[in-house]
């Protein structure tokens, strides 16, 4: 296969990352124009009008699975965003992940990949000691789909147990009801530490039409499971608010009352201290600018390059110690600062590398040597308690009778047993390749990482195309 000049890949990759920013617009939107127009006339804001007056201002908010349920479910409708928009963002300088239901999809209904959604900023909620907010606006379980939304150990019965432990750990939860809440998933706000709610929103188990054909009793909807009978008679709301805005100052100033408001930091957790306890030092721009990374990673993943030249633009400049630089060569590990935080980098190299032992080594392949490195410094990085980034561009283990002989069975599973075993907050970066048990060795979607993240060059699979031919 020719290759493409390198004027032509970089061009395509920068009209490919436009392509996937516009998408990525469009996604936001949710329900479109009509949709917020219908939440504007019945009094409620859109979902990310909501979170615009929730977080700080002028803060970042860490979106998460924006891309979730895309062009799924197209027989019922687009579902973007799997109808939910969750993310990590501050509020009164406490990081929070929020996790918010966007009524214009569908009424804010749960689809199976909304279910994962919740689930998944759940769980880095928890692994993160995060507070969690929920914005909470459903009709709850989309019901032609029940069967993959509702009996399975990971389906939309998980969120409750989750509550459950999130809130026995100490991590704690607001909801805001500011819409539907019904059926199951008003199980959800209560199971918080504060429930909060609006004039107009209900909460109840079953709506009036099903009491109606249950039971026989006619009963509105304000008079079931309205907010002021749940704040005067039930008692199940703790503050009952006139409209949005009035709710998310509420909720701010309820976040603001948490003791780890002062001492939590910077994101993603006050745990993470270097082993001094020492304050960190002022974070200084990388050494190469950000951009040069088009010119450096090909579209079609056939351009090898160096993997300090591709750290360069991410981590702070002369902040690089690297581990056993002249050993395992096709694995660089190091010791860097990103944004002034101390990391341990794990990351494939691209090119070919020579060693006095084994001569020639092919860029993007897992060596024992370098799977024995790797394991080693990701103990190491436990021990002092860094967390790891991994950067993953790898075809996968080196095979052939010099391979078996030199131990790479037993090599790998070393690293994936110290990827296993690794306690400290690990972030994974898709970069090219990410192939066979390479993927699993560096750190893939099965080890847990809090966050994976891939580039638009990045393809993952059990092996490349060009060894399934």
């Amino acid at each position: 296969m020719s290759r493409l000049p390198a004027s032509s890949t970089n061009e395509i990759l920068r009209a490919h990352c436009a392509a996937i920013a516009k998408e990525e617009a469009a996604l936001r939107e949710g329900g479109g124009k009509a949709g917020h127009e219908r939440q504007r006339k019945m009094g409620r804001l859109p979902v990310r009008d909501r979170l615009s007056r929730l977080l700080d201002k002028d803060s970042r908010f860490f979106e998460i699975g924006l891309w979730a349920g895309y062009k799924m479910y197209e027989q019922w409708g687009k579902i973007p965003g799997a109808g939910v928009v969750s993310g990590i963002g501050n509020i009164e300088s406490v990081p929070c992940m929020i996790v918010a239901n966007d009524a214009t999809v569908k009424a804010g209904a749960f689809f199976p990949q909304t279910t994962k959604k919740v689930i998944r900023a759940q769980r880095i909620a928890f692994e993160c000691a995060l507070p969690i907010v929920y914005l909470v606006d459903s009709a709850g379980v989309f019901l032609p789909m029940q069967d993959e939304i509702f009996p399975d150990e990971d389906d939309f019965g998980r969120i409750f147990r989750n509550n459950s432990v999130i809130s026995a750990a100490g991590i704690p939860q607001f909801a805001a009801i500011m819409g539907n809440c019904v059926a199951g998933g008003a199980y959800l706000p209560v199971l918080c530490d504060k429930i909060l709610m609006t004039k107009g929103s209900g909460l109840y188990l079953a709506g009036p039409s099903l009491v109606k054909a249950a039971i026989g009793q006619v009963v509105d909807a304000e008079e079931l499971g309205g907010a002021q009978m749940h704040a005067e008679i039930s008692g199940t709301v703790d503050f009952f608010e006139k409209d949005d805005p009035s709710c998310l100052k509420r909720l701010r100033s309820l976040v603001a009352l948490l003791p780890e408001a002062k001492s939590i930091g910077a994101l993603p957790s006050a745990s993470l201290r270097t082993s001094s306890d020492r304050a960190l030092p002022k974070p200084s721009k990388p050494a190469k600018d950000p951009d040069t990374v088009y010119d450096l990673i090909s579209f079609d993943g056939q351009k090898n390059y160096d993997a300090r030249d591709l750290l360069a633009t991410i981590i702070d400049a002369d902040s690089m110690d690297e581990y056993k630089a002249d050993y395992g060569k096709t694995i660089v590990t190091a010791y860097a600062r990103i944004n002034g935080r101390p990391v341990g980098i794990v990351a494939n190299q691209r090119i070919q590398v020579r060693t006095k032992k084994e001569g020639i080594q092919m860029g993007g392949v897992i060596y024992s040597e370098s799977a024995d490195k790797a394991a080693r410094f990701i103990m190491d990085c436990n021990q002092t308690g860094l967390p790891i980034v991994f950067f993953q561009d790898v075809s996968g283990f080196m095979v052939g009778r010099d391979a078996e002989e030199s131990g790479i069975i037993r090599s790998g599973a070393k690293l994936v047993n110290a990827v296993s075993n690794s306690i400290v907050p690990k972030i994974t970066v898709i970069v090219g390749g990410s192939f066979g048990a390479g993927n699993y060795a560096m750190c893939g979607k099965a080890y847990d990482p809090r966050f994976i993240v891939a580039w638009p060059t990045a393809r993952y699979a059990v092996m490349g195309a060009a060894q399934a031919s």
